[in-house]
Formats: C-alpha cells, sequence, structure tokens
C-alpha cells in the first residue's frame, strides 16, 4: 500500500540555536551562476567577502575563511598554532567547551580542563579568577594557549572574553587566548582586536544567517608569529597560503563560491549604516533574548544560565521540573506544531530544550515558536505557573525594536 507523507502548509518554525534560517535575500545571492574563481570577478568578490568579515569580527586582521564548519576551524586554531605535546587551559562551560577539548587530545595537545563542578560549570559563564589564579602558578610558562567559549551554545551563557584578557595580562602569562565565537558572532557584541583575543573561531550557520559551510579564523599577529613555529602537521589548513592569496581575493584551493555570494550578502545585511549596524544587531538580539526569558519566567520554570549577568542573546535554554522528559516534549512539539527546538547536549541531555532567538527572526516568529512550546508542554502535562506568552507579548509590546533587520528591496 503506498502512503504518503503529509506536510503542512506554512512554514517550518527553525528555532534552534543554528543553523539559523536564511533569508530568501540571502538563498537569491546563492543561486547566482558559479564564476572562475581565478578570474578577475571572482577576485573583487574575495575582496569584498574579506573586508566584510574582518568588520564582523571587529578586527583589522586577517580572517581566514574555510570551506568547513566550525568544527573545522577549531582543528585549524590549534594546528597552526601549536604542536604536539603542548599544554593548554581549556575551560569547561558546555558540550561544546568539551568537543573542543576531545579534539585538542586526539591531535595529541595536552589539554587541561578548568572549571565549576558538575552541572553547576554549565550554568554559569568563564570563571576568569580561575585562569589568573591557574596562569600565575604556572611559572615556567608550560602553558601555550587558553581556550574559551564566547557563547556556548549548548547552555545559553556567553561568557566575559574581555576579562579573560585581563586575567592572561594580571597573570603576566605569554599565552595565547584562543576564542570560539561560533554561535556568538554577528549576534552578541564580539570584539577580536579590543579584547586582545589571538584566535577567533567561528561558521557561517548563527548569526551570519547562512547554510553551514563556511568557517572563520580570525588571528592577530602574535598568532600568525606563533604559526610559524608550530609543527603540528596541517596543509588544508595552515593559514600561511591563505593569507598570502587572499591579499588579492584569491584562495589557494577552490572556494565555496556561491557560500561567498551569500556571505557578500550577509555583511552588506548586517553591516548597513542605514539600518543602525552591528551596533543595532546586537541590540534586537539582546531583546529577542529578553523577550524569550520572560516567556521562561511566567511559565514558572527555570532558565538554564544561572547568571543573569551571562544571560545569552542567542538562545534560551528552559530546564523542566524533576522527571520530565525535556525530549518528548520537543518532539511532540515537532509533530503536532512543526516547530524544532534544541535539544539538552552531554550533562543536560533530556534535562531541558534550547530556543533559538537569532539571525533572521522577529517578535512574531518568536511568539509562534514560544506558543508552540507552551502548547506542547501543556498536552505533556508540564504543571505551569501561568502563561509565558503572554509575558513575552507584554515584554515585546511594551518594548518596541528600534531598527529592523534590512529587508530586500
Amino acid at each position: 500500500m503506498l502512503t504518503l507523507d503529509f506536510h503542512p502548509t506554512g512554514r517550518h518554525f527553525l528555532q534552534i540555536p543554528g543553523p539559523s534560517p536564511v533569508p530568501d535575500r540571502i538563498l537569491r545571492a546563492m543561486s547566482l551562476p558559479t564564476i572562475d574563481h581565478r578570474g578577475p570577478e571572482f577576485g573583487a568578490l574575495g575582496l569584498k567577502v574579506l573586508a566584510g568579515v574582518q568588520k564582523i569580527f571587529q578586527t583589522r586582521h586577517p580572517v581566514v575563511i574555510f570551506p568547513a564548519s566550525g568544527t573545522g576551524a577549531w582543528e585549524a586554531a590549534l594546528c597552526n598554532v601549536l604542536s604536539v605535546g603542548d599544554h593548554v587551559l581549556m575551560y569547561e562551560t558546555g558540550h561544546f567547551a568539551a568537543l573542543w577539548n576531545k579534539m585538542a587530545t586526539r591531535l595529541g595537545i595536552k589539554a587541561e580542563f578548568l572549571g565549576l563542578p558538575g552541572i553547576e560549570g554549565w550554568r554559569r559563564g568563564v570563571q576568569a579568577d580561575m585562569i589568573e589564579e591557574r596562569l600565575k602558578a604556572d611559572t615556567q610558562h608550560s602553558i601555550k594557549a587558553v581556550c574559551v567559549v564566547h557563547n556556548e551554545t549548548s547552555t545559553g551563557v556567553t561568557s566575559n572574553i574581555a576579562a579573560v584578557r585581563k586575567a592572561i595580562d594580571a597573570a603576566k602569562h605569554p599565552a595565547l587566548l584562543m576564542v570560539d565565537t561560533i554561535s556568538g558572532l554577528a549576534s552578541a557584541d564580539y570584539r577580536h582586536d579590543d579584547w586582545g583575543v589571538d584566535v577567533s573561531i567561528s561558521g557561517s550557520q548563527k548569526g551570519l544567517m547562512l547554510p553551514p559551510g563556511i568557517s572563520f579564523n580570525a588571528v592577530s599577529p602574535k598568532a600568525v608569529e606563533a604559526s610559524r613555529k608550530a609543527t603540528l602537521p596541517k596543509s588544508f589548513w595552515a593559514w600561511d597560503e591563505m593569507i598570502e592569496m587572499n591579499k588579492t581575493g584569491f584562495f589557494p584551493y577552490t572556494p565555496n563560491t556561491n557560500l561567498l555570494y551569500g556571505l557578500a550578502e550577509a555583511c552588506d545585511m548586517l553591516l548597513a549604516p542605514e539600518h543602525g549596524g552591528l551596533p543595532a544587531v546586537f541590540a534586537r538580539h539582546e531583546r529577542w533574548g529578553e523577550g524569550v526569558r520572560a516567556a521562561v519566567r511566567g511559565w514558572g520554570l527555570e532558565i538554564q544560565c544561572a547568571d543573569a549577568s551571562v544571560y545569552s542573546p542567542v538562545l534560551t535554554g528552559v530546564m523542566m521540573p524533576e522527571g520530565v522528559d525535556a525530549d518528548a516534549i520537543r518532539k511532540l512539539i515537532y509533530d503536532r506544531f512543526d516547530c524544532s527546538l534544541g535539544m539538552g547536549l552531554g550533562k543536560v541531555k533530556g534535562r531541558m530544550f534550547r530556543i533559538g532567538h537569532l539571525g533572521d527572526c522577529n517578535d512574531l516568529t518568536l511568539m509562534a515558536a514560544l506558543a508552540g512550546c507552551e502548547m506542547g508542554m501543556k498536552l505533556s502535562g508540564v504543571k505551569l505557573a501561568g502563561s509565558g506568552v503572554a509575558a513575552a507579548m507584554d515584554y515585546f509590546a511594551g518594548h518596541p525594536a528600534r531598527v529592523p533587520l534590512q529587508k530586500a528591496a
């Protein structure tokens, strides 16, 4: 017997914290015909996107673009500045910090994991004083790099990177500062130069509003110098040829041309001065985060991030009451209301779900997602203190947006 899948009308609500929805304007740009990646037209495109991502990272130094996921950018960062047996200090804030630590170990790096114990460490940001104390104890300067996650996608915590830089400086330690801002870039304020970051790592599928497939390393002069002495094997990931060829807009191997079309469009949208540029982008995400957290409080539920000073503007983790299977609720919401939510990962699997509020989003898409959450939890028998939807409505109505995301003409 032949059966046909049922496809509901309307749009699917993709409210995971990345990959995020891709705007039509970017999809149209990506549909342009592929061009010769050695021709003059491509050189102009390359120079444009390289200049654009420098502005988004807020750096005057090189940004290397790889045809890869953010995981590739993790590996590129490590293998360009380190050698087998090098000692690095990595701070645990959640699942993605743990995965980066695992990668470092597999590459032959001596990775020391620092952090608060148990689940508590996954509910708070980087404790810069712990890093300072550890570095002061490293009197032989055996630690070559400090690796932290800016916006921990698994928990909804955005750490204070400037404080980490101050901690390294206060310890008078020469370690490189390496930061994963895969989900933070173009959603939360990030300042590669001002914060003294040596290697910043990011990807295309979050605040940049692109499909997965592009990743980045923003690199300081100190990091470039370290790369000349590092001996971990690298060829595809090597910065030297990339940085040299990028001076004329080209790449040493075949780039993902059509994603670069999309990146050029994304940079235009994010940086448009008539729409407020990056400050307006950051303010928009902060506002969305406040609205979603108002909903969680209205439900009487706990926010995964336990420190209000480091709430993420990118996503909010919602803790379920003891004994409630968060994954079962997610499945019901997906099946009944065509809405995807992020699952709990690692130590918090099954205990929480994540609501993404980033990129190509607005008040009404968020209200629809929150309504799906509220209906799903009620259908699952979760006892709610009140209506989170009503609380979010009140917040958004009382705090109007200043500048909308730039739309296509």
